[in-house]
């Protein structure tokens, strides 16, 4: 359990899209707070999956070769195919064209514009509230991810500290990017918004890519695993 969950909070952390998001988030007026509100927006989620699983089971894991058991690799099985056709899909589809940020500021203004306005992605993360903030990353989370981590802690015997602090380490570990990034900006607020706009613009490109990577990596894995485990 310990090494699926830690795999699946390391793919989380390094997904994209919710980075970029959050660092328009913190680019806005009020950045910071609204960071703060998307980080714990982001953390709550983790913590309703971990309660929801934990009272369903009791915190006792199902017995090996039992119904509930078979049930739950079963579960597994099909999010990790899931994930790899999820992955394979990505691969495939046409990569639309998309301006990023540091582009689209470089970019001559059209005929009758006024030369400073805003993409709508930074328009509206301007605009957000506290609220909006903390709602966009509950949107934006990787729930295919959140539901491979959601059987992994079906494993998960409730009676030992340790279970608890690989649990604490899975928030923390797939909060990680957006909690440097929220340093950065309250300990180097001028440097941070430029450094990581110019982030977003770089992850814009191999945003495709790394969630292709991210679904077959643990895709796979609960596959494999999955298969050895109802087989053997």
């Amino acid at each position: 359990m310990v090494f699926d969950l830690l795999l699946i909070a390391l793919v989380i952390t390094l997904d994209p899209l919710p980075l970029m998001a959050f660092v328009l988030v913190v680019a806005s007026p009020r950045g910071v707070w609204k960071g703060l509100a998307f980080i714990l927006g982001w953390l709550a989620c983790f913590v309703v999956v971990i309660a929801l699983v934990l009272s369903l089971t009791g915190g006792q894991p199902p017995p090996p070769r039992s119904p509930p058991s078979t049930a739950v690799l079963s579960l597994k099985l099909a999010i990790g195919v899931g994930l790899v056709l999820y992955g394979a899909y990505r691969h495939r589809r046409p990569v639309p064209d998309r301006v990023s940020v540091g582009a689209a500021a470089a970019e001559p203004s059209r005929p009758g514009s006024t030369g400073s306005e805003p993409s709508p992605d930074v328009a509206r993360a301007h605009r957000g509230s506290l609220g909006s903030a903390a709602g966009l990353a509950m949107l934006l989370q990787p729930w295919g991810l959140v539901a491979a981590g959601a059987v992994t802690i079906v494993e998960a015997d409730a009676s030992h500290l340790s279970t608890w602090l690989v649990l604490f380490a899975f928030c923390v570990l797939a909060t990680a990017s957006l909690i440097a990034a929220e340093l950065y900006v309250v300990f180097a607020p001028d440097a941070a918004q430029q450094r990581l706009l110019a982030l977003r613009t770089w992850m814009e490109s191999r945003e495709e890519q790394a969630i292709v990577v991210g679904s077959l990596i643990v895709g796979l894995w609960l596959t494999g695993k999955s298969i050895y485990e109802l087989t053997g």
